[in-house]
């Protein structure tokens, strides 16, 4: 009798795991399924893409100064194309991953828990595009015209020293800025995580101000080529996105204060309720 009551148990324990495996493997080929038609598409459109990606590019060198890009292997294009495609992909299919990641979770949180969760949800991509663009329209442009400065016209007993960008460069360079930025532009949403799990606060934020300066630049050195306009151009908006975090923080210690006051109120008066019937009963 026991031996069976312990076989119910262990079959009941097994079921609702093997239905959470069933239904992550369900999101996960439908995030793979949405990333694969993605690369596709990417793929078809990787050289106006890749065109796209090159106007920092033509806004340094000037529009009529008939600069170009070169490739020196056969399959180096290919190669960058397909970066480039997945690249495109990845970018593409990241709201639909990341909502079958929140379906998935959603189940096991509190109804409180989940729309807190969905600010952070859609901030995410909001903050890596907005990273993006500054590399794009600002740091990209900037730090092209002082890679083109260093060129020399020649003359004078002097070879000329042209800058002759290979395609598969240009497209590391531009994508690991993306990248880095997109990354370091997601600081307000990670700090203010970690104040709602009361892990940091707004006073702890303005006391490691120094550190946070510190390694602003040591990660921009770290993520960026080594030309001071990619790492100042990183590192200033990293500082600016600190200080916007300690607002956040700040508000939402606000709010948890103001919450936990409330639930003490309603603790105190659930306490007199009880006194209350207790001494009912007395009397």
């Amino acid at each position: 009798m026991s031996s069976t009551t312990s076989e119910d148990e262990i079959d009941s324990s097994q079921a609702p795991l093997i239905e959470h495996l069933t239904e992550l493997r369900s999101r996960l080929i439908k995030s793979m399924a949405v990333l694969f038609v993605a690369f596709g598409v990417s793929f078809y459109f990787a050289k106006p893409i890749f065109n796209l990606l090159l106007y920092p590019y033509k806004q340094a060198v000037g529009p009529n100064s008939g600069s170009e890009l070169i490739y020196t292997a056969p399959q180096e294009f290919l190669f960058t194309e397909l970066k480039l495609a997945l690249f495109g992909a990845l970018c593409i299919s990241f709201p639909v991953i990341a909502g079958q990641l929140y379906m998935f979770v959603a189940p096991g949180l509190y109804k409180n828990e989940r729309s807190a969760f969905i600010p952070f949800l859609i901030a995410t991509p909001v903050l890596f595009i907005l990273g993006g663009s500054v590399v794009f329209f600002v740091v990209m442009p900037l730090a092209m015209t002082f890679f083109l400065g260093m060129q020399q016209a020649g003359g004078d007993g002097e070879l000329a020293i042209k800058l002759l960008p290979r395609v598969s460069e240009y497209l590391s360079l531009i994508m690991t800025l993306i990248f880095a930025f997109g990354l370091c532009f997601q600081l307000p949403v990670v700090l203010t995580l970690l104040a709602r799990a009361r892990l940091v606060t707004a006073q702890g934020l303005k006391s490691k101000r120094k550190y946070a300066i510190v390694g602003a630049f040591a990660a921009a050195a770290f993520l960026t080529p080594p030309d001071p306009v990619s790492q100042i151009g990183l590192a200033v908006p990293t500082l600016l996105l600190y200080e916007l975090s300690i607002l956040s923080v700040a508000y939402v210690a606000k709010k948890q204060a103001e919450r936990d006051a409330e639930d003490g109120l309603l603790d105190d008066d659930d306490d007199d309720d009880d006194e209350d019937e207790v001494e009912g009963k007395k009397t």
